[in-house]
This record gives C-alpha cells, structure tokens and sequence, in this order.
C-alpha cells in the first residue's frame, strides 16, 4: 500500500523536488543569495514533506485498505466511513452497485424457487400415469415387448427420481429425521422395485446382514440405496448382487458387491464428479453422470463414508460406512 500510495502522490512530490531544486539553483546563480541557509532551508522543507506525509499516509489510506480486504460478499458496513469527497464518489458507487445486485439476487432467487417447485409439481403430477403405465405392462402379452417396455418404465422412474431428489438435496438439512432405521425392509423395498428388471437379466440378491440396524434419516438412505443397487444391476448380467453388513470398530459397514462389468482404474478418482460417465458409458448413452454424483452428496450430508473399488470385468464393491452412534446423536441432537 505504501507504494502505491508513493505513486499516487508522483506528481506532487515531483512538483515539490522541482521547487526546491529551483531555488536551490536561483540561490547558486544569484551570488547575493547566501546558498548554506538555503541548504538549510530546502533540507527542512523535505523533512516536513516526509513527516506530512507519514502523517497523511493512514487518514489517507484507511478507507481503501478497508476496500481492499473487503470481501465483496457482506454488506459496505464493513468498510471504513467515506471522510474524502473522492471516497465519498467510491462509497456512494459501491452502495449503489450492491443495493442492484442484492436486487437482482433476490429476484434470481424468487424465480429458482419457482422453478424448483414447478418442476417438483410436474414430477409428481407424471408419477401417477407412470403408475397407471406399471399397470398396463403387466396385461402386455408378448414378453419381449413387456420386457422392453418395463426397462424403459424403470429408466424413465429412476431419472424421475434422481431429478426429485436432486431438487430436494438444496433443502436436505431440513428435511433431516434421524432415527434408529432397520436395513432390511429398506433394502427389501429397494430389491422388489427392482425385481422385473432382475428377472429379465438374470440376477439374484443375497443379503447377509449381522448388523441390523443403524442410526440415519431412513427415506435418504433408500435414495442411496437404490442408486447403488441400480447401478449393480445395470452393469450386472446373470450374477448375484451380494450384500453384506457388519459392525467394526463402532462403526456399521453396508457392502454392495456386484460381479458386473467393473469400473476402469482411470475412471475411478472421477465418478463422484458431477456429470462424469466413464467411456464405455458414453459410447452406450445411458448414463446420466449423475447417480453417484448426488449419492456423494446425500452421505456426506449423513456422515456415512462412501468408498468404491472396482476390478475391470470383475465387478465392483460400494462400503457404507456409518458414523459411531455417539457422534451420530451429537449431530442430530437425538
């Protein structure tokens, strides 16, 4: 700052050298002009130049150092009252700029909001002729008509769902009931939405669960559970989907374990990034990117750690691991 502020005054101290230094030639030419006191005299006038300026230097700086570590997201109450005409211009400019942006802020949000609750509302109207299609596909008579019409049914279902829920992940802290949950009957419901899907692929389920119970928000666990099951299944042919639990060291660990076509090690360190989908998936078309992406969000917001590794053709394991009951209920308040 102290040389900025050095360049700011230039032209001044440049003005004031010049006429000390003329009056120091005047006093060499003009011989009747003793030149030692005008010495004396130019030297002084610099030392109280130095000190002026020293003095002025923190009046004349405070405004614009509090501009300068001014974070540009509070309020101007943060910065240092205008006491100069110039910063005067600054301050009333600055306050003008942010009261447009506080208003245009506002109003892009009022219409976010809108937004998400129109498309929220249009979620819900289509599920119920989804519902009523579900229906239909059961009289079908050809199976391989209702075979392919129920794998688009479920695709359509589940990009619905992701998009619900992605809406919903804003507002997720609020939307919290952390309670005492069983695994089973959510991962039963989770297998039966998967069941003619299961069927028309040839795989199976196998549930070993010593650790029955843990303590999250039940409906955000189903969500995360049926991205990971249907990911398992999607990459999945004529193969059982084991899943485990266990407690170990306090902690309840969820495993998913498919024997599908796995995941490349390149690919690995991405698939939690939004819209990532590996180059086998972009080649097929039906990824979305955005599966594992918002199952990320929903556990961290949980405190479950989610890891995954993958052997290419082999198949892939996804570990829940959910937090210890004590830090669970100090988080929750439980």
């Amino acid at each position: 700052m102290i040389r900025r502020y050095v360049r700011e005054k230039r032209s001044w101290l440049l003005l004031i050298l010049a006429l000390q230094g003329l009056t120091i030639f005047v006093a060499f030419v003009d011989v009747s002009i003793p030149l030692l006191p005008i010495l004396y005299i130019v030297v002084l006038n610099g030392l109280i130049c130095i000190a002026f300026m020293a003095v002025r230097y923190h009046k004349e700086t405070r405004f614009y150092r509090s501009l300068e570590q001014w974070d540009h997201i509070n309020d101007l109450n943060d910065l240092q009252p205008a006491d100069r005409p110039f910063e005067s211009i600054v301050h009333e400019a600055l306050s003008g700029q942010a009261a447009r942006y506080q208003t245009e802020a506002a109003a892009r949000i009022r219409q976010l909001e809108q937004e998400k609750d129109e498309l929220l509302s249009w979620i819900h109207e289509v599920k119920t002729p989804l519902s009523a299609m579900r229906l239909m596909l059961d009289r079908v008579g050809d199976p391989e008509l209702r075979k392919g019409l129920s794998h688009e049914w479920q695709r359509i279902h589940h990009l619905l769902d992701q998009q619900l829920h992605q809406k919903r992940i804003l507002t997720m802290e609020n939307d919290l009931m952390i309670t005492e949950t069983l695994l089973e009957p959510i991962l039963n419901t989770e297998i039966r939405a998967l069941q003619s899907w299961c069927m028309s692929k040839g795989i199976g389920f196998e549930l070993e669960l010593a650790a029955r119970q843990v303590l999250t928000d039940p409906k955000w666990l189903s969500f995360v559970l049926r991205q990971l099951l249907t990911n398992a299944v999607k990459y999945s042919e004529s193969s059982d989907i084991l899943i485990r639990s266990h407690e170990r060291a306090g902690h309840v660990q969820l495993m998913i374990q498919d024997a599908g076509r796995g995941i490349e090690a390149r690919d690995l360190p991405r698939i939690f990034e939004k819209g990532f989908t590996s180059s086998r998936n972009r080649q097929q078309g039906d990824a979305s990117g955005m599966g594992l992406y918002l199952t990320k969000q929903v556990t961290d917001l949980l405190h479950i750690q989610l890891e995954v590794t993958s052997t290419l053709e082999e198949g892939t394991l996804c570990v829940l691991t959910f937090p210890m009951r004590n830090s669970m209920m100090d988080i929750s308040g439980v």
